[in-house]
């Protein structure tokens, strides 16, 4: 009697697991057939025209969260190139200072120029070169972002938050374009600070232009007096309009900003050039002045 109703009970396990097994109808069992295929990975590239509520020196995607340009940010995506060549192969993006991290800056310069329309570097403006993280570069991203934010000023480089865009910026009567100052001095007559002032208000400093320096070390650039003193007398002889030869140091003096030793590094060469009246002031810009506006002296 045992052994009958064990057999019933087996008999019974295998007709529920048989059951179990049938299908439904219009199923196949197959479950890899009806799924679509899975494409290849997309690298996430950034916005062109996006602003940002900070700078970050790394373009991670877990803090890529733009905002409109309406809301205050400090920086703003104003292109985004691509690294290529025998640099696209490497392991990690190209290192600060590299030659590829320097052609992507001077690619950067070129455009951000066109947007802003006119050089970044003339103004109260800072750029930043973004690549992407180590992770995103093993998954394919190779682009880099050239994010621009405005600074307070020529003595203070701090980022100020800013509403609106910065297309076109540079263009026209710039509101963040460099112009007349007034130099404060120590007793030593170093420059203390840059006190910008209109310029039809009494004045003995303008801004002349950019004195783009040679492909060399921070240290050679800081070195060679001479050197840096020729490219702003002929950067003001440009901006004044009046001969560029021996007797531009009798019309005017100079004053110089350089980039910091990272960014000089990184391939910014821009040296600022100013011109200086050691003995008179004028109350109008000397753009253009000729030798009457910057006689010898």
């Amino acid at each position: 009697m045992r052994r009958w109703l064990a057999a019933v009970a087996l008999g019974g396990l295998t007709a529920l697991t048989l059951g179990g097994c049938a299908l439904p109808a219009g199923v196949d069992g197959n479950l890899t057939d009806d799924w679509a295929a899975i494409g290849e990975p997309v690298a996430v590239v950034p916005a062109v025209g996006a602003c940002h509520p900070r700078f970050v020196e790394v373009g991670f995607l877990s803090s890529y969260q733009p905002v409109e340009c309406a809301e205050q940010h400090d920086a703003e995506t104003l292109y985004v190139g691509t690294f290529t060549g025998a640099e696209a192969d490497r392991a990690t993006p190209p290192p600060d200072g590299s030659p590829a991290w320097r052609t992507a800056r001077a690619e950067c310069d070129t455009k951000v120029n066109e947007v802003v329309g006119g050089d970044w570097r003339a103004g109260r403006l800072t750029l930043s070169l973004i690549p992407p993280s180590n992770y995103a570069w093993s998954g394919g991203a190779r682009w880099f972002r050239c994010d621009v934010g405005e600074i307070d000023g020529l003595d203070n480089r701090d980022v100020v938050a800013r509403t609106g865009s910065l297309k076109g910026a540079m263009s026209g009567a710039s509101a963040l374009a460099y112009g007349c100052f007034n130099p404060k001095l120590d007793a030593d007559g170093e420059i203390l600070e840059m006190q910008p002032v209109n310029c039809t208000a009494k004045h003995n400093t303008e801004f002349a232009g950019i004195w783009n320096g040679p492909d060399v070390s921070y240290d050679a650039l800081l070195k060679d007096k001479g050197r840096i003193e020729r490219g702003c007398l002929a950067a003001i002889a440009s901006f004044a309009k009046v001969p560029n030869n021996g007797d531009m140091k009798y019309r005017s003096g100079w004053i110089t900003y350089y980039p910091g030793e990272a960014e000089w590094d990184a391939g910014n060469r821009g040296v600022h050039c100013f011109l200086w009246l050691d003995k008179r002031q004028v109350t109008r810009s000397l753009r253009g002045a000729g030798s009457g506006g910057l006689p010898i002296n």
